[in-house]
């Protein structure tokens, strides 16, 4: 069985209550993967996660730590949560890097797999970061140095293109029917890599083989708001993520 690790795709949000002349805070937890794990559930696939508050300590740092997996997702993270770890940013100590240790691990035949979001790639206002990292090497794409987001409230539609590529079994032949998407970031594919889907003019999911591993784009959320609920519910959406999954673990 494939062992997939996703890191991140959570949040916690705080809100500022006016009541009259009295206020209050409320603190929330919100996790946006829970629909991309039903789904690798649905097509066998078993992915444990690990949230975004826990990254900074908790996150693999050593490839031989990263070896418990044979799939690594990385999903609406920036780099920071990686590479300050307490002991660095509280207590000025040197750490490992797991950013080198993914890149590496990635050569030796890891999959590694990067989501699109606001914390992703570049992402928002350049704050995701991953651009200036050891994983922007062993991606299939090359990254913006700027705020990377396409907004599209109106919708942007989804086509394969690579439908014989093994990362798009399953889900190719239904893309017609498929709801567009919100947005993604932008990206740009390089010449060893294989575009399988777009959105709009730009990349959805690109593959690359590095060393003896495997990396893959998803420039869009794997939950709203970029991945509406109503392309989480499409009926392409599980052989999607079951056929992303199985093309990285399958070396």
């Amino acid at each position: 069985m494939t062992r997939v690790l996703l890191a991140g795709e959570s949040w916690i949000s705080t809100a500022t209550h006016v009541k009259g002349f009295d206020e209050f805070s409320s603190t929330t937890f919100h996790t946006g993967a829970d629909a991309f794990i039903a789904a690798a559930a649905s097509e066998g696939i078993e992915i444990e996660q690990m949230y975004a508050h826990d990254v900074p300590g908790k996150f693999p740092r050593t490839v031989d730590a990263l070896s418990a997996y044979d799939v690594v997702i990385l999903s609406d993270i920036g780099a920071n949560s990686f590479v300050l770890p307490p002991e660095v940013f509280l207590e000025g100590k040197r750490a490992d890097n797991p950013l080198l240790a993914l890149a590496e691990w990635t050569r030796g035949g890891g999959g590694l797999m990067m989501a699109g979001g606001y914390l992703s790639f570049t992402g928002f206002q350049a704050r995701a970061n991953f651009q200036r990292t050891a994983v922007a090497d062993v991606l299939p794409v090359t990254m913006l140095e700027s705020d990377d987001r396409v907004e599209a409230p109106q919708g942007a539609y989804v086509a394969v293109t690579a439908p014989d590529h093994a990362a798009a079994a399953g889900w190719g032949g239904l893309v017609e029917s498929a709801p567009t998407l919100l947005g993604y970031n932008v990206v740009h594919p390089r010449e060893d890599a294989t575009v399988v889907a777009t959105v709009g003019e730009d990349v959805l999911v690109a593959t690359r083989e590095v060393g003896f591993g495997r990396s893959l784009v998803w420039t869009s959320d794997i939950g709203p708001h970029w991945c509406p609920e109503d392309f989480l519910a499409w009926d392409g959406f599980a052989p999607l993520v079951g056929a992303m999954l199985r093309w990285l673990g399958d070396r």
